[in-house]
Formats: C-alpha cells, sequence, structure tokens
C-alpha cells in the first residue's frame, strides 16, 4: 500500500511506500524537505488500475505499452514566466571587436579585364584579391554573367566574372 500525498510548496503528486510515514524527504520536483504524513492524512491505495488494452490498431505506438500505462501527472504552475535551460554562449569580445565597425563591401571581378598580353589572369587576381580580404571578412562568393561588346571584334560578348561579398 502507497501514501500517496501532494507536495505543499509546488504541488507535484508524490507516492511513497507505507513504511516512510513519518520520515523526511526532498519533493523531487522543486527540492522542499517535506515530512511524509501517515497512512490515516491521505489516501491510501495502490496506483490505479492499469485499463484494459485498446482494440488492435493499425499504428504501432497505439499498442506499445507507453500507450496503455495511464499516469496521473502534475505540472507545477508558476507565477513569473520559465527561465531558459539551455543558453546560447555569448561570442568573446575579441571575435565582437574584429567585426565590429566594418561596413559590408563588394567587389566585382571582371575575366575580360584579366588578360594582359593575351594571357587568362583571372583565377591569379581572383586569388590575390581573397588574400588581401581575408577568410574571416569574407561574407560569399557569386559567380556573374555578362556580356559586352567587343570593339576589336565589333560583336557582343558573353563573358563570366565573380562578385565577392566581404567585410572591409
Amino acid at each position: 500500500m502507497d501514501i500517496v500525498f501532494n507536495c505543499p510548496n509546488c504541488d507535484q503528486e508524490l507516492a511513497v511506500d507505507q513504511s516512510g510515514a513519518g520520515t523526511t524527504i526532498d519533493c523531487p520536483s522543486c527540492g522542499e524537505h517535506l515530512t511524509i504524513p501517515s497512512a490515516s492524512k491521505t489516501t491510501t491505495g495502490s496506483l490505479p488500475p492499469v485499463p484494459p488494452p485498446p482494440p488492435p490498431a493499425a499504428s504501432p505506438i497505439a499498442s506499445s505499452a507507453a500507450a496503455k500505462v495511464e499516469l496521473h501527472l502534475k505540472v507545477p504552475v508558476r507565477d513569473k514566466p520559465p527561465e531558459s535551460l539551455i543558453g546560447k554562449p555569448k561570442p568573446p569580445l575579441e571575435v565582437v571587436h574584429k567585426g565590429a565597425g566594418k561596413r559590408i563591401c563588394i567587389h566585382t571581378i571582371r575575366r575580360a579585364s584579366c588578360i594582359e598580353s593575351g594571357h587568362d589572369k583571372f583565377d591569379e587576381k581572383a586569388s590575390e584579391f581573397l588574400q588581401q580580404v581575408g577568410e574571416t571578412n569574407l561574407i560569399g562568393i557569386h559567380t556573374i554573367s555578362y556580356e559586352m561588346f567587343d570593339v576589336g571584334v565589333q560583336k557582343i560578348m558573353t563573358d563570366y566574372g565573380i562578385l565577392i561579398v566581404y567585410r572591409g
């Protein structure tokens, strides 16, 4: 036979064996020190009987053991909003300082402007600029496609380049 009673502080329902009557315990919910009342002051008895199993269902969850057990749980009610249990850590001051005061900038590198003496220097120019910006300041690199009028051949030519977004 169990002694079933509620914590006077948080109203959590507790069940203790009858042999524990008169002893002092800590409430597992709020930590309040409380004395287990005698069996005559509380409702005695065992937990409510398990209801008969439901008819077979298509869902395996509905037929599991957890779905068959009926629990009587009480959630403590608080006057103020609960505090967050998982807090996002704040960034170190040196990280905040490195990015502070820097504005977002863009830089476009077109392949046509990187041709020197018939040699394509697009990769070298792009790498050189990215080295100057630094990886920590880099926000994004986007490819672009554009058309231009080539005076030498008197045609509209399609070319490519990159757009670099960075803090600087």
